[in-house]
């Protein structure tokens, strides 16, 4: 059967990546005290250190800034604003025809 994949919280990784920014310990010490492979430790203090506090969204989401999902709702409301329109359109010429 297939290995069971450990899953932790975005709390455990963030205390995680921050214990071992700040110890005087390596980091491979950091994560045998955490038990944690050593390779996941790394890949988290990778991505902290790329995306700060929006790091760890979990679940395969984006974590984003403010501005970022201003952006993605505006996107949204323009793509269904061009959808109505279209429909409008065709509606217009079909109701413009004469018989």
């Amino acid at each position: 059967m297939g290995d069971v994949r450990s899953k932790y919280s975005e709390e455990f990784k963030r205390k995680a990546v921050e214990h071992s920014l700040t110890s005087e310990k390596t980091v491979m010490e950091v994560a045998q005290d955490l038990g944690v492979s050593y390779s996941n430790l790394r890949r988290w203090r990778t991505e902290y250190k790329k995306a700060g506090e929006l790091a760890f969204p979990g679940h395969g989401r984006q974590k984003l800034t403010p501005v970022e999902e201003e952006n993605q709702r505006l996107k949204r409301e323009l793509a269904d604003v061009k959808e109505q329109r279209d429909i409008l359109k065709k509606a217009v010429a079909i109701f413009s025809k004469k018989p």
